[in-house]
């Protein structure tokens, strides 16, 4: 016989441990015994094998039986769970604690599960389960003797109630015949509490939150005469999932950890810094890097508050790009945020409003990332928030951080993830399912392209997964598809008619071009960002990107040297292997169509060719894939970060943490450049303008040359007028030609095209009556009531071209010249 035991890990030479709980058992204990180990001699390996009968304060000849087949077999223990009966979770957790395999089966003394049923189990967890539990409520599963039929029902109701509470998914949880991964069983048993029945119900929460798969299997079951289940026994274990449930509650409020707080805290405050120029003034202060994207994203959140409040359509307007107008749906108008901030932007301007969604966007994205990394990856607070730093804060980010709240704020991206993964567990698959639409859906309404680049990094992180755990793949594949699926039925109804307004409504477009060199180089990758607070080389980093807010990549040399002495030195975790393939990847599609290699005129096609071309990527800059590798680069980090501190060794961590300061230092981002924004003219301030535009006979106000991507600070008069008045031009995207081609801006007209050649050239042209005649046709189609001139580049040359057009000078009023279309008339 032998006193509990407090083993903890498998001894070498035991595979298998069965536990068999016990309370005045004599009469059905020794023909159980005698069936297990007759099984087991017959089935496993001599050794291999041990049977721990645990005594719950009987009062009968339990002991007896049990050293009575002890005598005969040494792998028999009797372990004794103290004087009084405390119930079979008490004594389920000491015979576990007290257990040594590999493998560790939990079964009745009644045997009514027949123990050649651990073979059905045996494969479950050979196919990379956690737990492999009996159920007779699953499929397939075969009843030869019944019970009561009260019995039955009450049960059937428990496990209602419990799938609804505790445990959503699981048919039978109170069936006493598991199978158990041997570590994980005696770490989920070793933090239970609950001495009653419930603790089936805790053990398979515990492993439903460390998200430890868990297989229910079809078995045949027999009732036994003698159970100790008693109708009291029913009421406690309601009464033990209450007090379950409140302590879900309780650790939950316990799980937030100062760090945890510290960290979200420490975001903020990072992003606030990101963005100190601004909040300095927000509505005085402009970022030059965002070009004129400020201008646009302000006006878009204008505009979405304006429709809200006259209770217009949200998905079109005509106050810019008269008088075609802007399908607001087929531009990035985040309707997720700007619907709901529409009190803000109303009481507190737009300029208010970006400010607060880009800082507190990039803060909540950051932190998504953090819990991601603490749920999934690592369990050390540094790593996570070090890894998490970097996913939110790496450098093309930084530069999106400029211009774009689209690609910054990104915060339902790591839930979309965590939701994806546990469809792969197929515990609630239609549950997780309906989950992750939802979180699609919203995200559409956040922005569509980094939901795109999104699926592409899970895709190819799946891929490569699977490659190198086809076991995982194999079990995960089907549960996937089907939630997938939900998923997918879940969204389409919600975003469909937005969709189909996007792509099919008024002044939608079929596809917008970004040039032939919207890939990133090879260079680009290893260089540093404008913004580097270090290292950072503005001159070298426009000659490689687009312009500022598309510096894609700059990851910087140490980083990526960092990155792939990590793939090496983890390279045995599967996990580091998905990671850096998928690294490897993104960037080599981010190259572009064709990748053009340093220093010589060498040319190589690119992957990127092979989907150019295909609906929905041909609108992409491929460049921006790269963006891709800024979490997978994070989650290395906080992998390597959190073996680093699990090491012996001073002197191994100090180099290895050395290593990662010098590798992020380069790219730790300096604050956004800001500078004061032009001051709105008078004439519009102050609303002279309503003197000269008859709004009422839909007459616009023409601003000289016409807003356009290259110049759109007249979208910052509209707004601050709060849409007065409309006007042609613009900065959005639009349709071009019969082909309804994409383009930036409105379709020029001669009159539009004409002006602007002045505006960058500085050219005088020579204007005859053809010109006249055309302008007039222009100004008719546009219904412009009057034009205006603020002082600017070429100002002098722009003049005194519009004198020639409208066939009389200028008027100089409230700090800018006017020209009265009705004078003459």
């Amino acid at each position: 016989m032998s006193e509990a035991r407090t083993g903890a890990g498998p001894r070498v030479g035991v595979d298998l441990s069965v536990v068999v709980p016990a309370y005045n058992e004599e009469l059905r204990l020794g023909p159980t015994l005698d069936a297990i180990v007759s099984h087991l001699t017959a089935t496993e390996a001599a050794e291999t094998w041990e049977v721990l009968v645990v005594d719950d304060g009987s009062t009968d000849g339990t002991r007896d039986v049990v050293a009575a087949v002890t005598e005969r077999d040494a792998r028999v223990q009797l372990i004794r769970g103290g004087p009084r009966n405390r119930g079979k979770g008490h004594a389920l957790r000491l015979g576990v604690c007290a257990s040594y395999g590999r493998r560790v089966l939990l079964t009745d003394a009644d045997l009514a599960a027949p123990i050649a049923e651990l073979e059905l189990l045996d494969k479950a967890l050979s196919e990379g389960h956690a737990a492999a539990i009996g159920s007779r409520e699953a499929p397939g599963a075969r009843i030869e003797r019944r019970q009561h039929r009260l019995r039955e029902n009450l049960g059937r109701a428990g496990n209602l109630l419990i799938r609804g509470l505790v445990v959503p998914g699981i048919r039978d949880t109170q069936c006493g015949f598991k199978l158990f991964d041997g570590e994980r069983a005696r770490e989920a048993f070793a933090a239970s509490r609950l001495d009653g029945f419930g603790i089936d119900v805790e053990i398979l929460r515990h492993f439903r939150r460390a998200d430890w798969s868990v297989a229910e299997v079809p078995i045949r079951w027999s009732h036994q005469p003698g159970s100790k289940i008693r109708a009291g026994d029913y009421a406690h274990v309601l009464g033990e999932l209450a007090s379950l449930k409140g302590r879900s509650v309780r650790a939950a409020a316990r799980s937030l950890r100062p760090a945890d707080v510290l960290a979200v805290v420490v975001f903020l405050l990072m992003a606030v810094t990101l963005y100190a120029g601004r909040w300095i003034d927000p509505n005085g202060r402009y970022l030059p890097d965002s070009l004129q994207d400020q201008n646009q994203w302000e006006w878009f959140f204008a505009v979405t508050a304006d429709n809200v409040a006259h209770l217009r359509n949200p998905l079109f307007t005509d106050f810019q790009g008269f008088p075609d107008g802007v399908n607001l749906m087929a531009n990035t108008v985040m309707l997720g945020l700007s619907v709901p901030f529409t009190p803000v932007t109303l009481a507190l301007g737009p300029a208010v409003t970006l400010g607060l969604v880009m800082t507190l966007g990039l803060a909540a994205t950051a932190a998504a990332w953090y819990r991601l990394l603490v749920k999934r990856l690592v369990r050390h607070r540094g790593a996570a928030f070090t890894g998490a730093a970097l996913a939110a804060f790496a450098p093309p980010m930084v530069s999106h951080a400029n211009a774009h709240p689209n690609f910054i704020v990104l915060f339902m991206i790591p839930l979309i993830i965590d939701r994806a993964l546990r469809l792969c567990a197929g515990t609630r698959t239609v549950r997780d399912g309906v989950v992750l639409g939802l979180m699609a859906a919203y995200q559409v309404f956040l922005g569509e392209e980094p939901l795109l680049l999104a699926a592409m990094g899970m895709l190819l992180f799946a891929a490569a997964y699977g490659a190198v755990r086809p076991d995982v793949a194999r079990a995960s594949w089907r549960p996937l598809l089907k939630g997938l699926g939900v998923a997918a039925l879940t969204t389409l109804p919600l975003v469909a008619f937005f969709l189909s307004w996007q792509f099919f409504g008024p002044q939608s477009y079929k596809s917008i071009g970004h040039g032939d060199n919207a890939g990133n180089s090879p260079l680009a990758l290893l260089s540093f960002a404008e913004r580097s607070l270090l290292a950072g080389d503005p001159e070298r980093a426009d000659a490689l990107s687009l312009n500022p807010t598309e510096q894609n990549a700059f990851y910087g040399w140490p980083l990526v040297l960092l990155a792939l002495g990590i793939v090496v030195r983890l390279w045995e975790r599967p996990l580091v292997k998905a990671l850096g393939f998928t690294a490897v990847a993104a960037a080599v599609l981010s190259l572009g169509p064709e990748i053009r290699l340093p220093q010589t005129d060498l040319v190589l096609p690119g992957p990127w060719a092979l989907l150019a071309d295909r609906p929905l990527f041909e609108s992409v800059i491929e460049g921006r894939v790269a963006m891709i590798c800024a979490p997978v680069l994070g989650m290395l980090l906080a992998l390597a970060f959190e073996r680093l501190a699990e090491m012996p060794g001073l002197g191994t961590r100090y180099v290895g943490f050395l290593a990662i300061t010098l590798a992020l230092l380069p790219i730790v981002p300096a604050p956004l450049k800001s500078q004061d924004r032009p001051e709105v003219p008078s004439f519009i301030a102050d609303g002279t303008w309503r003197s000269y535009v008859d709004t009422e006979a839909g007459e616009t106000l023409v601003p000289v040359p016409l807003p356009d991507p290259g110049n759109a600070e007249a979208l910052h008069w509209q707004t601050t007028a709060r849409f007065g008045f409309r006007m042609p031009g613009g900065y959005f995207n639009g349709p071009y030609g019969e082909d309804r081609t994409g383009i930036y801006g409105a379709v020029p007209r001669h009159t539009s095209a004409l002006l602007r050649d002045v505006r960058y050239s500085g050219r005088t042209p020579v204007i005859g009556e053809a010109w006249q005649a055309q302008a007039r046709k222009d100004f008719a189609y546009w219904h412009a009531g009057a034009l205006v001139l603020r002082p600017q580049y070429y100002d002098k040359q722009l003049r005194a071209t519009v004198d020639k057009l409208v066939g009389r000078p200028g008027k100089w009023v409230g700090g800018v010249w006017v020209w009265d279309l009705h004078e003459g008339d």
